[in-house]
């Protein structure tokens, strides 16, 4: 019924409520939500701050505004009526009863004073009675004397309602606290027990100056004398406190806060100690080791605790369990406290990341800046902890003390833990924020400075050589910042909460540098070599000092490569026994901290700066070899030409084309910079192994193997020793497997360029003489087999199918042999005649104006150059020169290893058989391994100084196209200097 009403009335109404809808819609678009800003602090007198509309709103009649100014309550003279259960009337008191009860509820007479807040006053002693037993309201306030002698020894409380047995140290005859006993604290101090010329000073050295502390002022002398006199436990802890509000500091005075603690300290040797600790006097808190020189070292390097650490297997144990003792200023004990989330860590941030720096082996480390205001808002007094690492145990569980090293302790007024172990003074005891002490006029005033615990570090150390996992007592540094208030609202302060995990790299320090000491003693020897075979290959005898610079940059090669070897080696060995689980089911390796990898970054940049030392000397040597070009064709026919001075008809040979040099000239450019490796393809795989796969995880300082991590676990800093020992592996792996398959599938079923080159040669009748030092160098016998070469393709397709049936000769140099390549050993006298061929070389290229007109320009003279050195090469390979002969020879494998020829080519030239087309060593193709070291060097040390695996591949592959772009560059040059085609041939 109800249902079809409103359908009914829906449908008559249909167009109008429809209209109504649309307006009202955009009636809702169009409105703006605004709010006006209010707080307690903007309402006047007569308003109070409504917490619900958040806006200030007026009292009723006679109400004022509460103290905490969220509430009205009655005037001064006015009772309160309850009139329903969310606001309240007034009513002002009649005459004859004109002061109000101490709950605002009724109107009474007063026997005594009527105070300013319009209550009755009673004198000192006295207590206020209002009501009778049953809770009437009397007639008149009585003010009742509490019996304060013998019989009651009894005293108003606080609140001066009831009387109270008064406090035990007050008690003689009588509650008073006569003269000359002294009155501090609520407590009656007998004299002489302790001087009243207490110091409440709190030093702030880092900006060097002291101020007198409100809450000093007012408990220091209190809490040391009922800690001495009385035994008060509350006060001693109250007095520890101080003394640690103070940064444990201690001197020459006694009358501050440690040195009144120190004094009561030694007060109580008599007394005996707590928990068998003796540093733990009975009453007191403990607060200090001891004193005796070199005993920081013998509490945090000598007993490991029993407690073992394990990554893996059936006692995997990763977990740090700390518990603390928590106190408040006043030396309340408050409570056990778990140690994990917030409680020690300032920094806000989720807790299963904050949970992470109780996991044992995660380097942890959070920092963040606090904002001054919220520090004031969230602490205004400061807790005190004592920290212990919990044991566990299956009877009674038990606890290891954690000892503080404070880094702001004083001694004397010089900073004793800011130097060497020897002379620390380890401490016990810690806050992390004080708002209080700073307070100068009263403990409700704002403070002039306030001290924030801005780096909380825990240590843990690796017992040495340990198979349990297990570890020395752990060490919490704690350094405070002093924060002088100049506006809260704008003021804030870094915090720091660190977990760091530490062992004696002092041993593996020593192993590496015995390992680069006999490697380098290795590579002296190896350079020896090199620099002895370098003088035999030059044909100087003399040790002069282009000799000690070859020494020096061969030596540099070799030592790049033992630094490379050691560092890669040393970063791998973290990588495996640090993250391999199973290398670890107890502990026994940490990785080292950063400061501990300065020498091994010292050692990259080491292994980089002379890896590129000696690619830049390669470099240099590639684009400056002495080459030429031996063509062997010869003219097949004559042409006939008139003489122009007889008119006659003479028959010259056809001239030989040039674009067989040509061809073979743009391919050796083409092949100066090629490699068995794709650059692109090898940074592209890195790339992905690292940053897709999720590989870079491997070098976080965590033990965990994990390749992707969720975002809401914490991801602690990198490591530098993984993080290059990750990526230069990573690197070498993809580069040797690219070496393996070009050299094994590429090079054989693909394409060889360096065959085909070779190859080349024989089919375009081009010889190659590469001279890569001044009687040393490659040779390349293209001497075709069929005596020409420039022909038409029918002859061309001819003579190959000849070759391939085996109907003509073999190409090798010697008779019935297939070596084409060769390492050659020239004797001097040939490399003189050759050196004078090309001084006449270099006197052609003289500009034009300076030479004499009737001699043949340069461009002729180049090619009678050019003809003389082919018929002076030609001549030589063919046996012409009896006395610049050679032989040919195979090397001996000792000499393939050294890199250096016995025999000296005194009296004729050694050619060596060289199957394994060592020429290559004049291209980038024959130095992979020096270009795979540095492109990894290059790439490692680009990563340790951004941190960034992205960077680090662009900047390699721009450098790798830049030092391609100077060898082609350079290269061609130096071919058309030397062959003498003309450099706008070479595309």
């Amino acid at each position: 019924m109800a249902t079809g009403t409103l359908l009914f009335v829906v449908n008559r109404h249909k167009v109008p409520l429809t209209l109504f809808l649309l307006i009202y819609t955009d009636l809702l678009h169009c409105q703006h939500f605004v709010v006006t800003y209010k707080s307690p602090s903007d309402c006047g007198v007569e308003e109070y701050f409504d917490i619900s509309s958040l806006s200030c709103v007026k009292c009723g009649p006679n109400q004022r505004r509460s103290t905490t100014g969220l509430s009205c309550i009655c005037k001064t003279g006015y009772q309160t009526l309850t009139t329903d259960k969310t606001s309240i009337t007034c009513q002002q008191c009649p005459t004859d009863q004109p002061a109000v009860t101490k709950d605002g509820f009724g109107c009474i007479r007063c026997s005594g004073i009527l105070s300013d807040m319009g209550t009755c006053q009673c004198p000192p002693g006295n207590v206020l009675v209002e009501r009778d037993n049953n809770g009437n309201l009397l007639s008149e306030a009585r003010c009742e004397m509490c019996n304060g002698n013998s019989s009651a020894f009894s005293v108003p409380n606080s609140s001066g309602d009831r009387c109270e047995r008064c406090q035990a140290s007050f008690i003689t005859t009588s509650c008073a606290c006569n003269s000359p006993n002294i009155l501090a604290g609520g407590l009656c101090i007998p004299p002489s027990t302790l001087s009243t010329n207490v110091n409440p000073s709190v030093n702030y050295a880092q900006l060097k100056f002291s101020l007198q502390s409100a809450w000093f002022v007012k408990n220091l002398y209190s809490s040391s004398a009922a800690c001495l006199v009385f035994s008060n436990m509350t006060a001693c802890q109250a007095l520890g406190n101080m003394c640690v509000m103070n940064m444990h500091s201690f001197g020459g005075l006694s009358n501050d806060a440690c040195g009144l603690f120190n004094t009561i300290f030694r007060s109580r040797a008599a007394a005996g100690s707590t928990q068998d600790i003796s540093y733990w006097r009975a009453n007191l808190p403990w607060l200090y080791y001891g004193e005796e020189p070199g005993l920081a070292s013998r509490v945090l390097q000598t007993n490991p605790i029993p407690t073992g650490f394990s990554f893996s297997g059936g006692n995997m144990n990763t977990e740090i369990k700390l518990l603390a003792v928590v106190y408040n200023v006043r030396g309340e004990f408050l409570r056990w406290e778990q140690v994990g989330g917030g409680n020690l860590q300032l920094c806000p941030e989720v807790a299963s990341k904050q949970a992470a720096a109780f996991s044992f082996g995660t380097a942890y480390q959070e920092s963040c800046d606090l904002s001054v205001a919220k520090l004031l808002d969230g602490h205004p007094e400061p807790l005190f902890y004592d920290v212990f690492m919990d044991l566990g145990g299956k009877k009674n569980r038990e606890l290891l003390p954690l000892p503080t090293l404070v880094y702001n302790q004083q001694y004397n007024g010089r900073f004793i833990n800011q130097d060497s172990m020897k002379d620390w003074y380890l401490s016990r005891r810690m806050f992390l924020v004080d708002t209080l002490s700073g307070r100068e006029k009263s403990i409700t005033s704002q403070p002039k400075v306030i001290r924030v615990a801005s780096s909380v570090t825990i240590r843990f150390q690796l017992v040495p050589r340990t198979r349990e996992g297990q570890i020395f007592p752990p060490l919490m540094t704690v350094t405070y910042s002093d924060i002088p208030i100049t506006d809260i609202n704008t003021q804030t302060v870094s915090a720091t909460f660190a977990v760091e995990y530490e062992m004696d790299q002092s041993e593996a320090r020593i192993k590496t540098d015995t390992a680069l000491g006999v490697m380098g003693g290795v590579a002296v020897l190896y350079s020896l070599l090199k620099t002895i075979s370098w003088k035999r290959r030059i044909a100087s005898p003399l040790i002069d000092v282009m000799t000690m610079l070859k020494f020096a940059l061969f030596y540099a090669g070799d030592l790049a490569n033992v630094f490379f070897a050691v560092t890669v080696g040393t970063g791998l060995y973290w990588l495996i026994f640090y993250k391999t689980l199973k290398a670890q089911q107890f502990v026994s390796v940490l990785l080292p901290l950063p400061h501990q990898e300065k020498q091994f970054v010292t050692y990259i940049g080491c292994a980089f700066a002379l890896k590129a030392v000696q690619f830049l000397h390669k470099l240099s040597l590639q684009v400056s070899i002495d080459i030429f070009l031996i063509d062997w064709e010869r003219p097949r026919n004559k042409v006939s030409r008139t003489v122009q001075a007889t008119g006659e008809l003479k028959r010259d040979p056809a001239p030989v084309s040039i674009w067989r040099t040509y061809f073979v000239a743009n391919e050796w450019n083409e092949i100066q910079t090629i490699r068995k490796i794709s650059p692109t393809f090898q940074i592209m795989t890195v790339l992905f192994f690292l940053e897709v796969l999720g590989f870079s995880n491997l070098a976080l300082r965590d033990p965990w193997p994990n390749l992707q991590r969720s975002s809401q676990t914490y991801t602690p800093s990198y490591s530098l020793t993984l993080r290059y020992g990750l990526a230069a592996t990573l690197w070498l792996c993809i580069g040797l497997l690219q070496v393996i398959f070009f050299t094994v599938f590429h090079e054989r079923f693909v394409e060889d360029k360096i065959r085909q080159f070779v190859d080349l040669c024989s089919i375009s009748n081009i010889s190659v003489l590469l001279l890569s030092h001044r009687c040393f160098g490659y040779y390349i016998h293209g001497r075709s087999v069929h005596g020409h070469a420039d022909t038409n393709m029918e002859e061309m397709n001819s003579n190959l199918k000849r070759e391939g049936e085996s109907l003509c000769g073999q190409r090798g140099l010697l008779p019935n042999t297939e070596i084409q390549s060769f390492q050659v050993s020239l004797t001097n006298h040939l490399r003189s005649q050759y050196d004078r061929i090309r001084e006449s070389l270099s006197k052609a290229n003289i500009p034009s104006r300076l030479m004499d007109t009737s001699m043949p320009t340069g461009f002729e003279q180049k090619i009678r150059l050019y003809h003389t050195m082919n018929h002076f090469l030609g001549s030589v390979i063919d046996h012409a020169h009896p006395d610049m002969d050679y032989i040919v020879k195979d090397k001996l494998m000792f000499e393939r290893v050294i890199g250096m020829e016995f025999l000296e080519a005194s009296e004729k030239s050694i050619f060596y058989n060289d199957e394994a087309h060592s020429f290559s060593d004049m291209l980038f193709y024959g130095n992979e391994s020096t270009l795979l070291i540095f492109d990894t060097l290059f790439f490692c040390v680009v990563d340790l100084g951004s941190q960034s695996f992205v960077l680090a591949a662009v900047l390699t592959y721009v450098q790798q196209m830049i030092f391609c772009l100077i060898r082609n560059i350079l290269g061609r040059k130096n071919l058309a200097k030397k062959t003498m085609v003309d450099e706008r041939f070479l595309i």
